[in-house]
């Protein structure tokens, strides 16, 4: 009777070890199954993050700089880059100084609500650019060439040639920035508007279209010819075109033709003027001007002023900014200027 006990209990116990084994296996196999999404969703998160930090070496004025994954901190060094940064979405954590309407321009100021000021754009400050431990800046070649060094000590910093080619700043800063997708939106979006006016603008103006502009300035002691630069690239884009006589100055390389005597009125002549004064807190002293060279014979004589297509036009717009949302905005004015519909 003991050893038939005995034997029931050791078969007993067999059976109790089989079948918590056949358990154990089924729960480690669960457990398996559970983990193995969790492991794989790790792992995407981590490619997700190695493709975010991947290095892109971005060619500029300046050479090559590499930039790590999507920069987070960036100052801008030029009026056109700050433009474009929150054309692209990005406020900055420093900027440098308007030229005008100080110290951000009326355009960006909620923008740019809280941004460090940097200082004068020809001289930025570079101890308090480092005070904002930028990840990336924006400089360019042409402000920037003298401390382009030390701004490289501070971050990875790229340079544009010049300040006033807004497309190409917008290509710049879209590749440094890692936004790309939104700076093709941006141009492309430009590229539609620009077909759009001049299809506009030659069936309103029919035989006469393309007409002669000129972009004129009048300063305290002088007046000035635009040749080119940013408004007259803008210009030169939707169609309009330049006397023989700013062609002429266009092939020499000249950008801007100062006028000290009114004898040189004649060459300003084209079918329509755009007209801005400058150098605020000489105001007085830019009207005087202003009056004393459009009251002039010559002046009188000119086909714009004959035809009535003189417009006065907004500086920050069509000269001080540079970027890409104030091209929109003296787009815009080109609109209203001809009675176009948007």
């Amino acid at each position: 009777m003991f050893r038939s006990k005995k034997l029931f209990l050791s078969i007993t116990s067999i059976l109790l070890f089989m079948m918590l084994f056949v358990v154990g296996c089924g729960t480690n196999q669960s457990v398996g199954t559970a983990e193995q999404p969790k492991q794989q969703e790790e792992a995407a998160d981590k490619g997700k993050e190695e493709q975010t930090e991947e290095v892109r070496v971005i060619e500029h004025a300046m050479g090559k700089t590499e930039i790590k994954g999507t920069p987070q901190r960036v100052v801008t060094l030029y009026q056109g880059a700050t433009d474009v940064a929150v054309a692209l979405g990005v406020k900055p954590v420093g900027a440098v100084e308007s030229w005008v309407e100080k110290p951000v321009y009326q355009y960006l100021r909620d923008d740019l609500e809280g941004v460090s000021n940097l200082g004068d754009e020809n001289q930025p400050n570079l101890e308090e650019i480092a005070k904002l431990k930028p990840d990336l800046i924006i400089a360019s070649k042409l402000r920037h060439e003298k401390v382009y060094d030390q701004l490289s000590q501070i971050a990875p910093t790229v340079t544009h040639e010049t300040v006033f080619k807004f497309k190409e700043t917008v290509e710049l800063m879209g590749k440094a920035m890692n936004k790309e997708e939104k700076a093709n939106e941006l141009l492309s979006d430009w590229d539609h508007r620009v077909a759009d006016f001049k299809e506009k603008i030659s069936t309103k103006l029919g035989k006469e279209w393309p007409i002669e502009a000129s972009v004129l300035n009048f300063r305290a002691d002088h007046a000035r010819i635009y040749v080119t630069g940013y408004a007259g690239d803008i210009l030169n884009e939707l169609g309009f075109v330049r006397s023989a006589y700013q062609q002429e100055e266009e092939k020499k390389g000249t950008v801007v033709v100062k006028l000290t005597d009114k004898e040189g009125i004649p060459n300003m002549n084209a079918d329509v003027f755009f007209v801005f004064l400058s150098d605020p807190g000489q105001d007085n002293a830019v009207q005087k001007t202003y009056e004393d060279w459009t009251n002039h014979p010559l002046w009188k004589n000119l086909d714009a002023v004959k035809a009535n297509q003189v417009y006065q036009i907004d500086e920050v717009a069509w000269n001080m900014a540079g970027g890409m949302i104030s091209a929109n905005v003296m787009l815009d004015q080109l609109y209203e200027h001809f009675g176009l519909e948007k």
